[in-house]
């Protein structure tokens, strides 16, 4: 008989287990955004670790800007509603660094059909319909952005132009509290274009004015992707700003 060989186990250190713990509690909800964790001291009695693994395994999870650490206070499940959160996502900055009143205008909110390409990063089935929204931005007055966003329907059931309409602020926030979904991460793809003639007159552009276009997938807990977006920048006067660590 041939010999076989058996798989070899893989070792993931202690810590690292823990992480994957914590990870589960907030993939489920256990704590929502914005809300306290146990103290490490809890947390190495509910695992039967120390607290020096369970300290790890949180610092890992702050340095990803999952969980949020308050001097004094405690460890936090990062939210989108804090001050330092609410625009972690929107890289648009006036060139001449002077912070300027962000506006959101919604266009449409419907659910179609999903676009093959949608599906594909969305990850879904492509006979699973999408919600699709149109929505431009405007910085101290001046109109800089145009966007479509497409979100799986069967998440976000029941979304509609007139509940993003009363939304007072942004709309990753509006996703966390309506519908239980966090954005932790997003991939994005940059290209120079000429505006087409309807993204030109959104943006009150003559068409083939220059444009930055920024393609974006934002996951949730897991690494799932929930949003697809294609932002349309006007950056005459502001400029995409990325901070890299």
């Amino acid at each position: 008989m041939p010999e076989t060989t058996a798989p070899s186990a893989t070792f993931s250190p202690l810590y690292q287990q823990i992480k994957a713990l914590l990870l589960s509690s907030l993939q489920s909800g256990e704590w929502r955004p914005g809300a306290p964790i146990p103290s490490e001291m809890e947390l190495a009695a509910r695992y039967e670790v120390s607290q020096g693994t369970v300290r790890k395994a949180v610092d890992e999870l702050a340095t990803e800007n999952l969980l949020i650490r308050h001097q004094g206070k405690g460890t936090f499940v990062a939210s989108h509603h804090s001050e330092a959160w609410q625009y972690r996502f929107f890289s648009l900055m006036p060139d001449s660094g002077k912070k300027v009143p962000l506006k959101s205008h919604f266009l449409a909110c419907k659910p179609i059909k999903s676009p093959a390409k949608i599906a594909q990063l969305l990850k879904t089935p492509a006979s699973e319909r999408v919600i699709q929204i149109d929505r431009v931005q405007s910085l101290g007055g001046q109109v800089a952005v145009f966007e479509q966003i497409w979100l799986p329907e069967q998440r976000f059931s029941g979304m509609t132009l007139d509940r993003l309409e009363s939304w007072p602020g942004p709309l990753y926030a509006f996703y966390e509290s309506e519908f239980a979904t966090h954005m932790v991460r997003a991939e994005e793809k940059i290209k120079a274009i000429a505006a087409e003639a309807t993204i030109a007159n959104h943006l009150k552009l003559e068409p083939g004015s220059p444009l930055l276009l920024v393609e974006r997938v934002s996951y949730t807990y897991g690494n799932k992707p929930v949003e697809v977006r294609r932002a349309h920048y006007d950056t005459r006067q502001q400029h995409y700003e990325n901070k890299l660590n």
